[in-house]
C-alpha cells in the first residue's frame, strides 16, 4: 500500500496562502514559516505531518499527495480546514 510523509501550513486565506508559498519560493524556510503562520497543531513541528496511507487525511489533501511531485510546494490547495501549502517529503507508491 502507498505511503506518504508530507508537511504543511496551513491559514484561513488563499491570498494568505499564495503570499507563503512566493516567501518558500524565494528561498524562506518552510519549517520556520509553518511554526509562525500555520493554524495546525502540526506548526509546531514545522507542519510535519509524518507518515500516512491514502485515505487518512481529507480527499482534497490526499489527491495532492498521493500525485504530487516529491519535493515541491503545491497549493493553495482548499479543503474545510482553510488553505493548505504541501509538500510531499517521501512517498512509496
Amino acid at each position: 500500500m502507498a505511503r506518504a510523509t508530507a508537511r504543511h501550513i496551513l491559514v484561513a486565506s488563499e491570498d494568505e496562502a499564495s503570499k507563503l508559498k512566493a516567501q518558500i519560493e524565494a528561498g524562506a524556510d518552510f519549517a520556520g514559516l509553518a511554526q509562525q503562520h500555520s493554524t495546525c497543531p502540526s506548526g509546531r513541528q514545522g507542519g510535519d505531518l509524518g507518515s500516512f496511507g491514502p485515505g487518512q487525511m481529507v480527499k482534497e489533501f490526499d489527491t495532492v499527495v498521493f500525485s504530487a511531485p516529491v519535493g515541491t510546494i503545491q497549493g493553495p490547495v482548499k479543503t474545510q480546514f482553510g488553505f493548505h501549502l504541501l509538500e510531499v517529503t517521501s512517498r512509496e507508491d
